[in-house]
């Protein structure tokens, strides 16, 4: 899929702000839960980034430090516009949930002990799960439609590292980068003794 970014305007600034405002405002669970909306809105919506880079500046954002939303923002509008549209998606991703935790500070006493607040909270829990799981099986399937052995291997090594052995999380990124780094190394040799 040929992407196709327009030109740096304002019109464009105000797509990344607006954007990410929007799915940061209206998006409950967690940098995870924001993932699959990016996806959706930048891959599919907008059309600028394609399926299997945005895989990668997601692996990216994941293993840096700090919030996911935050660090994907970040990448997402440093890749679309440079620094001003990396600061567009950041100001745009931190806005609401300052705003909400603002105001909610304010009544905090009363929004913890309302038992309606505490219901809807609790049923969103399922919906949070359930987006994880959409984005999980997305990235799964990118990952399979390339049907290269090692990054499938990897995959389901790194699951059954975390979800069996319970593996920290930094490890295993930290681990896959290496095998990734190596891997490159050694298809760039082989490319370089063919060219011999």
């Amino acid at each position: 899929m040929q992407t196709q970014i327009p030109e740096k305007d304002p019109k464009l600034f105000w797509t990344l702000f607006w954007s990410t405002f929007q799915l940061s405002a209206f998006t409950f669970g967690g940098g995870y839960v924001i993932v699959p909306l990016m996806r959706k809105r930048f891959v599919e919506g907008l059309g600028w980034i394609d399926e299997n880079e945005m895989i990668d500046l997601i692996a990216i954002a994941q293993s840096s430090p700090g919030p996911i939303a935050v660090n994907a923002s970040i990448i997402i509008g440093y890749r679309i516009a440079g620094i001003s549209g990396a600061l567009c998606t950041i100001l745009g991703t931190v806005l609401p949930p300052l705003i909400i935790l603002s105001l909610i500070s304010l009544v905090y006493t009363a929004f913890r002990d309302n038992e309606i607040v505490s219901v809807v909270m609790n049923c969103m829990q399922a919906g949070v799960a359930a987006v994880i799981c959409d984005v999980v099986i997305t990235m799964a399937q990118g990952i399979l439609k390339l049907k290269k052995a090692l990054p499938i291997i990897i995959m389901f090594l790194a699951f059954i590292g975390q979800a069996v052995f319970g593996i920290n999380v930094i490890l295993i990124i930290l681990i896959c980068g290496v095998i990734g780094a190596l891997n490159y190394l050694h298809e760039t040799k082989q490319q370089e003794d063919r060219k011999k």
